[in-house]
């Protein structure tokens, strides 16, 4: 591994994507994205008694199928990485205590499954591990009633406001494999302008976006041509259009490159999700669903992930705290 400028780190041996799961709920289903989830849910408890362990019950499943897809055992994993929204990141700790493989709870709020694919990469480069685990997930109904407010309540929701994906992704690191792969990792900063407001967080996290986005191009030298695809994670339509003039101003043009993944997920004229989808599920399933198959079949050879996380809870919010923002870079290559 080689240090490259403030903040990115190269790897000289690139780690392999060997596959990837995700399972998305029934309103995900009904959105534009549907064909490449592995399995839709008809309902957002899928047998379960709570919205949490029916989180816990998704994420268990995804690796369960990513096992199956990948032809892999738990045994066969070294360590895995993993985290969600909830309290002390109970979805992945619950959900995936049976797999007997050395764990890691992370927590980067929807910017944790680019974590946990930079923080595996880094063990599976330095020949700490072959195989890796990242996992994570997120619910609607749960996190609206910890951040926000109880669904019972039946609170409007303003425009600015996201669709929090209900859903889990999990991938499989490895230093075997035929790729994609990913070669460089760029961590975020924590980023605060003073946002305040929970049903933002576009605005809150936009900013973190950026400073991640310039930071990897003075440090790699490249530029927005060099991907075919520019991809955050869970901006939204606002977020999503803060973060293509911040970066003009900075004089980086993404805009003829550039996705996100909250804009992605939903159909903004039938769906009625505001300004479009969050959660760590977003970024989660829309790389495990579609841009995976994307690399697979060399549609797109060369993707910038900045998957982006408001760092708040529902104790800040009432102590009046602002929101901060944080975004971690995955290139990854084929």
């Amino acid at each position: 591994m080689k240090r490259l400028g403030n903040q990115t780190i190269k790897l000289d041996t690139p780690v392999s994507i060997l596959n990837t799961a995700c399972i998305v709920g029934p309103k995900e289903s009904e959105g534009p994205m549907a064909q490449y989830f592995d399995k839709c849910l008809e309902d957002e408890f899928w047998g379960e008694e709570t919205w949490e362990k029916a989180e816990s019950k998704i994420i268990k499943e995804t690796v369960n199928t990513l096992f199956s897809k990948s032809g892999l055992s738990s045994k066969q994993i070294d360590y895995c990485f993993a985290g969600d929204l909830l309290n002390q990141c109970i979805s992945s700790s619950f959900g995936l205590r049976e797999t007997n493989i050395p764990f890691f709870g992370v927590f980067g709020a929807c910017s944790t499954f680019a974590e946990s694919m930079c923080l595996g990469s880094l063990f599976a480069a330095s020949g700490a591990a072959t195989n890796i685990l990242c996992a994570t997930s997120s619910h609607f109904c749960s996190a609206e009633k910890q951040f926000r407010f109880p669904l019972e309540l039946g609170n409007q929701r303003p425009p600015s406001s996201q669709w929090t994906v209900t859903g889990a992704a999990a991938s499989i690191l490895s230093c075997n494999g035929q790729g994609p792969f990913i070669t460089h990792i760029t961590p975020g900063k924590i980023v605060d302008l003073g946002i305040t407001d929970a049903n933002n967080m576009g605005a809150a996290m936009a900013p973190a976006f950026v400073d991640t986005l310039i930071t990897h191009f003075q440090d790699t030298g490249r530029t927005p041509d060099y991907y075919d695809a520019i991809i955050s994670g869970d901006l939204g339509y606002i977020g999503k259009d803060i973060a293509t003039d911040l970066a003009k101003n900075k004089g980086v043009n993404i805009q003829k490159n550039y996705y996100d993944c909250g804009v992605l997920m939903f159909d903004k004229e039938t769906q009625d999700t505001h300004s479009g989808g969050s959660g760590c599920a977003c970024f989660g399933s829309i790389f495990s669903g579609y841009f995976f198959k994307q690399l697979q079949e060399s549609k797109l050879k060369k993707i910038l992930c900045i998957a982006t996380g408001a760092l708040m809870n529902a104790t800040s919010s009432q102590q009046g705290e602002s929101i901060p923002g944080i975004a971690h870079a995955l290139s990854i290559e084929k």
